[in-house]
């Protein structure tokens, strides 16, 4: 006769199953945590720029990637103590999603991933707001991070992080002091678990400004309309072989208004080539800019 009653049964199994999750969380506790940085460059690039050297332009100021780099790490070995570090992403654009000499150097650091989205003819990144969400989705999903650190601004994050939050991730947005107000949207910091910001004294060693050139030529004769429209269409050709068919489909329903990235750029090169300092001059660079649609128009 058997003297086990239901209670009994109930509780031997219970037992058995509070046996099983105490194990489980044994096993879990042994896990260390894991966390990764996610950096968007058009944000820090600019962000830093700003603070720093009072301008968003690139060509105005070099920054120290491989040292920014470290210090992230360093401040997030401070703030996940408990946690390893899986990699920092590094999203920026290049022209075709070719690298330049200075991702490259970048994608060579340890423990760094270069994604590359487009840019475009107005200089603007394309398809890095998709890349980031993919990876912390994926990483999440997948429960290879517990925690995310993300330096954007960007609205078109917030996506990003939602989806990386419904996988059971903590998101924490960082972002860089503004000199006035705030270059992070609203609706991203309302999302994000934490946030942070990195200030002056941290941004200030990284950054430093070029050089300004001079773009005086004075014994330079002053050249033709016909001469500087020629050259305008000769760097409209050098700029079309570099930048491909896709850049002009952009550029084109501007016309006859460049971007200013790309008047300035063309402004600085035709300087160089005529060796003459057209500022002040309306004329020439209206004959500048004709030169350069003129040859653009032709090869659409």
């Amino acid at each position: 006769m058997n003297d086990d009653t239901p209670t009994d049964a109930v509780s031997t199994r219970l037992d058995t199953t509070n046996d099983l999750l105490r194990r489980m969380l044994a096993e879990v506790a042994k896990t260390p945590s894991t966390h990764a940085i996610f950096v968007d460059a058009g944000y820090l690039y600019a962000a830093a720029g700003r603070l720093v050297a009072g301008t968003e332009d690139r060509r105005s100021f070099d920054l120290d990637a491989e040292g920014v780099i470290e210090a992230l790490i360093d401040k997030a070995r401070t703030i996940f103590a408990d946690s390893r570090l899986l990699r920092v992403y590094w999203y920026d654009g290049a022209r075709r999603r070719i690298h330049t000499t200075e991702q490259q150097s970048i994608a060579e650091l340890p423990d760094v991933k270069v994604r590359l989205g487009n840019l475009n003819a107005n200089n603007q990144q394309k398809g890095v707001d998709s890349l980031i969400r993919s990876d912390l989705e994926s990483l999440a999903r997948h429960r290879a991070i517990s925690d995310a650190a993300l330096l954007g601004g960007d609205e078109d994050l917030v996506s990003a992080v939602e989806a990386a939050q419904g996988y059971g991730a903590r998101v924490h947005l960082w972002g860089i002091e503004a000199p006035d107000g705030r270059n992070q949207a609203d609706p991203l910091l309302w999302e994000v678990d934490s946030q942070r910001t990195l200030d002056l004294d941290f941004v200030k060693p990284f950054v430093t400004r070029r050089t300004t050139l001079s773009y005086e030529y004075p014994d330079a004769p002053r050249p033709g309309r016909d001469q500087v429209r020629f050259v305008g269409a000769q760097i409209a050709a050098q700029w079309l072989a570099a930048r491909g068919r896709e850049a002009l489909a952009d550029l084109l329903p501007g016309h006859p208004y460049l971007p200013g990235s790309v008047d300035q750029e063309l402004l600085v090169e035709a300087e160089a080539l005529l060796q003459y300092s057209l500022r002040g001059h309306s004329d020439l660079r209206r004959s500048l800019r004709d030169g350069f649609w003129s040859h653009l128009q032709t090869q659409y």
